[in-house]
This record gives structure tokens, sequence and C-alpha cells, in this order.
């Protein structure tokens, strides 16, 4: 876990970067390949990147709050990083389906009623995002973090103190 702001920020990065990706496949595999390009398709994860990382600044300290105000053993780490995920994904989820209905609107358009497709894109949305979430993108994102900032961190600190 992030211990200052820049490993929350290093941290943010990764995470957004992991689920953005996983997101995007995700999305793009239902809704087809017909309007696929490698270049849209980095385009659309730089811009999307961007929106995630902002409603990421916003969400996460929210979500933090809520988690920690819950009755749970807070001495076991895996408990408080469950916490803030089951706070943190259902709302990135509603927020980023908003976003990416959007974006379907724009390229593909929107059949039938915007609410019914936002409740199916929510749908199916937090069963890849959640998963995603607590499974790989968040041990990945903790472990690169324990295995590359920290230690560089420590590094500095030791010297600001020599």
């Amino acid at each position: 876990m992030p211990s200052n702001k820049r490993e929350g920020i290093i941290f943010a990065i990764f995470m957004c970067t992991g689920m953005v990706l996983i997101m995007t496949v995700y999305n793009t595999m239902l809704h087809g390949f017909a309007s696929f390009t490698f270049g849209r398709a980095i385009i659309q994860f730089a811009i999307t990147f961007v929106v995630a990382f902002a409603v990421e600044s916003v969400v996460e300290p929210r979500a933090r709050k809520l988690a920690l105000s819950f009755p749970y053993d807070k001495s076991k780490q895996l408990n408080i990083i469950i916490a803030i995920s089951l706070c943190m994904v259902p709302t990135m989820v509603i927020i980023m389906s908003g976003y990416g209905l959007i974006l379907m609107a724009l390229t593909t358009g929107i059949e039938g009623s915007i609410f019914i497709a936002y409740l199916k894109t929510v749908g199916l949305n937090i069963i890849v995002a959640l998963p995603a979430q607590l499974l790989l993108v968040g041990p990945i994102a903790r472990s690169l973090l324990t295995k590359y900032i920290k230690p560089s961190t420590s590094k500095q600190m030791q010297k600001v103190n020599a």
C-alpha cells in the first residue's frame, strides 16, 4: 500500500493502467471489433486513462474514508485492501460506465433506452472490474509498488537523513 503522496500517485497510475487496459479489451470484445484500429485503440486508451485517473483521484479518498468507517478487523492489511476495493470499484464502474456509454454513443450509437443501456453497461462492467481489481490488477500494482518504488523511496530518504 502507498505510504506517501508520491507512492499514492504511482500506485494510482499502475491501477488505472491495468484497469483501463482490461476494461478496454473487455468492452471492445463485447461490442465487436468492426470499428477497431490500433491507432484508434491507442488514442481511446490514452483519453480513457486520463478520465479514469481524474475520477480515481476524486473517488479514492472518499472510498478509503468510507471503507475505514466500517467495523472489521483493521489489523490485517488484506481486510483493508478488500474493504477499500469493495467501496471503490462499484463507484468507479458507475462513473466510468457513463463515460463508456457516452463514448459508445459518439462512435457507434445506442439503440433503445439510454437508461437500460446504462444499467446493462454497469452490470456487464462490474462482473469483470471487481474480480480484475481484486485478483489481478490490485495484487500486481501492489507488487510493482513494493518491488520497484518503495526501495527507491527508502534509499532517497536515507540520503536525505545522512
